[in-house]
C-alpha cells in the first residue's frame, strides 16, 4: 500500500536544504524503486516554498517512517512537521488503476 509523506521545512531553513540537497537526492537515487512520486513544493512563481511530498511503495507505516528519517533532510533538522498518510491508488498518469 502507498503511503504519502508530506514535510514542511522549518522557517528560515533555506541554507539547510540547499547544504544537503546533494545528499538528499542521491539518497532518493538508491531509493527510486520504491517511489511512485516526489518533489517540492513550490510558490507560484516556481520558488521554493520549503518542503516536499513523496509518495512511496511501501507495506507499513513503519517502512514509511523509516524511508523519511534515513533522508538526508530529516537527518539534518530540516523539517519543522513530517505527515505520514495511506493512500490508494485510483489514477496515476491519466491511466485507471481502480480496474486492475
Amino acid at each position: 500500500m502507498p503511503f504519502v509523506i508530506e514535510t514542511w521545512d522549518k522557517p528560515g531553513s533555506q541554507a539547510v536544504r540547499n547544504r544537503h540537497r546533494p545528499s538528499h537526492l542521491e539518497y532518493l537515487e538508491r531509493h527510486a524503486a520504491l517511489l511512485i512520486a516526489c518533489g517540492a513544493k513550490l510558490h507560484d512563481d516556481a520558488s521554493d516554498l520549503g518542503g516536499g511530498f513523496y509518495i512511496v511503495e511501501l507495506d507499513t507505516r513503519e517502512q514509511a517512517q523509516a524511508f523519511i528519517e534515513g533522508d538526508p533532510f530529516y537527518q539534518a533538522g530540516l523539517f519543522l512537521n513530517v505527515q505520514i498518510t495511506r493512500w490508494r491508488k485510483s489514477y496515476v498518469l491519466g491511466k485507471n488503476l481502480l480496474t486492475e
